[in-house]
């Protein structure tokens, strides 16, 4: 079974789980701010559920790939739609800043975070 770590919280789930849906069963938001009322509900339109992901997980889709192509994200930033990503084994999560999650400090690594509630380590895939 694998496990997501998010904010200092182990959490258990099936392999194939939707990160977003984990998060959420667990009482956990991948939104930021006012986007926990403000969002699309799962539909990868609205990209406010944008997370670092680190660990094995789904390849990323048509519908992420559009909606982290244009601004805010940026389909290279390394960002996840975490409503379209499929928990495959452990995983480590960060939300970054921003509404969106957006603001992803370059050059910042997971295991460099200095903030443990934003941060999660999670075993040799950092």
């Amino acid at each position: 079974m694998p496990t997501v770590r998010f904010r200092g919280t182990e959490i258990e789930c099936e392999e194939g789980d939707v990160l977003r849906d984990v998060l959420l069963d667990a009482d956990l938001s991948p939104h930021n701010g006012s986007a926990k009322y403000l969002n699309c509900k799962g539909h990868a339109t609205c990209g406010t559920c944008a997370v670092e992901v680190h660990g094995d997980v789904s390849a990323m889709n048509d519908a992420e790939r559009r909606r982290l192509s244009f601004p805010p994200h940026d389909v290279d930033s390394g960002l996840r739609l975490s409503c379209q990503t499929e928990v495959l084994g452990d995983v480590a999560v960060v939300k970054h800043p921003g509404f969106w999650g957006q603001h992803v400090e370059r050059g910042e690594s997971l295991a460099g975070r200095d903030d443990t509630s934003e941060r999660v380590e999670s075993g040799p895939n950092k």
